[in-house]
């Protein structure tokens, strides 16, 4: 009798044991064998889902790319700025040279939706004048219609984002770059500047790091000769906007201090001639939106909105959603690449409307 229990109970564990395994396997996946990168949460929260087509207010981007390859896609760029409400896009060139004179032609038929930006000329940057060369181009780029720098780009190992020539170990507090930073403060040019990567990125990727598939994909690695941190890479950035006060300096993507907002808020404390797009953060500060909504709203003087992910509809109403509504609890994994769920800021119209325009018309009108 003993054993005919034994042997009924050992048989339902194996019954329910192969059961929850087709099931899992049915459905195409074993939960032991599934991978992070092929994790897709669906939300079943019946909550609120707020879709905005078009930005509640007027708004320009400050940081955008020369996405456009024809005429006719510049063209269906600006009927997607029409449905979106974008009234202007700043294309950061990194370009100088004829490349930068190809991308002002290109979309000149429309200088009052896009305004470009040219990058510095590192070319022959170990010659004793080649300051005072950097220095006409730049001049020449201004009279072709650049009405600003950017994005400069310093992961650690200097200005890579410039483009013909790369301005390898170069930083942006250089005293090699001094008078080209002066001569924008002259010529009312903002400087975008990029300079390190999130916190994430500099983790180990492993089980502990919470934004695995992104510090993965964009680790930084230290161990590379002559890197600068992310800490080190601050320094360089306050350094050249605490002696260049006549400058304007944007910093990308909220300067990467997107896990520790107040590192930014002490610059923003220090320095008035400094600001920051939000641009390709969103899925960083979403997911906090009390700490994040109480960070734009305190220096919402300072920050611009910024997209960088392209000119698609469905890109623009993610960044309004999250600015603009109260939803809670959404994915957009395939756009940012974190697993993490996302909440709406749902900013005032004050903060909405300084961060969508005020801030960017006050810069662009010091720029002409």
């Amino acid at each position: 009798m003993k054993m005919t229990i034994v042997k009924t109970r050992l048989y339902n564990r194996l019954l329910i044991a192969f059961i929850s395994t087709s099931s899992f396997m049915a459905n195409g996946q074993d939960v032991n064998e599934l991978k992070l990168k092929d994790y897709r949460p669906v939300s079943i929260y019946n909550i609120p889902k707020t879709k905005p087509v078009s930005a509640k207010y007027a708004a320009i981007d400050m940081h955008s790319h020369d996405y456009a390859k024809t005429d006719a896609q510049v063209d269906e760029w600006v009927k997607m700025m029409d449905l979106c409400h974008i009234e202007k896009t700043v294309i950061l060139s990194c370009k100088t040279g004829p490349a930068f004179d190809s991308v002002a032609d290109k979309y000149a038929r429309y200088k009052d939706r896009f305004e470009i930006w040219c990058g510095f000329d590192y070319t022959g940057m170990d010659q004793p004048d080649w300051a005072q060369k950097a220095i006409v181009e730049l001049e020449r780029c201004y009279k072709k219609g650049a009405r600003g720098v950017g994005e400069l780009g310093d992961k650690g190992l200097g200005e890579l984002n410039s483009y013909p020539t790369p301005g390898y170990g170069v930083h942006i507090d250089d005293p090699r770059l001094k008078p080209l930073i002066q001569k924008c403060g002259e010529l009312n040019m903002p400087i975008n500047i990029h300079i390190a990567e999130d916190e994430w990125m500099y983790r180990e990727a492993d089980a502990s790091n919470d934004g695995l598939m992104n510090a993965a994909k964009w680790k930084v690695d230290l161990s590379k000769e002559g890197i600068l941190n992310h800490h080190q890479l601050a320094v360089t950035l306050e350094n050249a906007v605490r002696d260049n006060p006549s400058t304007i300096f944007i910093a990308a993507h909220l300067a990467n201090c997107c896990s520790d907002l107040q590192k930014l808020g002490r610059l923003f404390d220090l320095y008035p001639n400094l600001y920051a797009d939000i641009s390709a953060r969103y899925g960083e500060i979403a997911p906090v939106p009390k700490y994040s909504g109480v960070f734009i709203k305190k220096y919402r003087n300072r920050l611009v909105y910024g997209t960088d992910m392209g000119s698609a509809q469905d890109m623009y109403s993610t960044t309004f959603r999250i600015l603009e509504t109260d939803d809670e609890h959404f994915y957009e994994i395939e756009r940012f690449g974190y697993h993490w769920p996302l909440y709406g800021f749902g900013l005032s119209a004050k903060t909405l409307k300084k961060l969508y325009s005020g801030n960017a018309k006050k810069i662009m009108k010091r720029s002409r």
